[in-house]
């Protein structure tokens, strides 16, 4: 019984900070009020979890491992290009719109230390380009794409993709968008990005 107390509480911290980290940030955020959320005292929360960023941190994998088996399934599977392109935009967005806390986080601790995504890359699944390289140099062969380097090619369906959610506050200065059709915005990247790059490296 004890130990299924201990995972329990456990959860209910992270579903708990998850709550806070996305609806206040990572600076905005006191363990105080997670705890709270949690149903615990402070200093049962810090047992578990010596400060906020170690905190933060665990929730941070425990999305991230949810994530990194969906993408990795993707970019590995024997679908066409086109097809990666679509299904990697749609879920990735469709992802981050339920945890818009994740991309500023990833690149905070990234320039906080680097070693990070050493330890993302061992514990998460993290996903592998070796067979998207193939496909993107098989269908060059085949004349279906322009020729194109698979990882500038990556690359730029992830900043795509992230940047709307990193740069968040300067896109709804420049768009006049409030939150709500900020949403409505993002939601239409999905096919907006797809096909933008799909119709940029197609042979016509």
């Amino acid at each position: 019984m004890g130990k299924k107390k201990d995972k329990n509480t456990e959860e209910q911290i992270l579903d708990a900070a998850k709550n806070v980290f996305q609806s206040k940030g990572m600076d905005g955020s006191r363990m105080q009020e997670i705890a709270d959320k949690a149903g615990i005292n402070k200093a049962m929360l810090h047992y578990y979890y010596r400060s906020k960023h170690l905190l933060f941190e665990a929730v941070f994998k425990n999305a991230f491992s949810l994530l990194a088996p969906q993408l990795n399934t993707i970019l590995n599977d024997d679908s066409s290009l086109e097809d990666k392109i679509k299904n990697f935009t749609t879920d990735y967005t469709t992802f981050m719109m339920k945890h818009p806390y994740l991309p500023n986080f990833i690149i905070q601790e990234l320039n906080r230390n680097e070693d990070f995504i050493l330890k993302l890359k061992e514990n998460t699944g993290f996903p592998t380009l070796e067979k998207f390289k193939e496909k993107v140099a098989n269908e060059i062969k085949q004349g279906k794409i322009t020729p194109i380097d698979a990882d500038q090619l990556f690359v730029n369906i992830i900043a795509l993709n992230i940047f709307p959610f990193l740069g968040k506050p300067l896109i709804k200065a420049f768009t006049h968008k409030d939150d709500k059709s900020y949403k409505v915005f993002v939601e239409k990247r999905k096919t907006e990005v797809s096909n933008f790059i799909i119709n940029a490296i197609k042979n016509t």
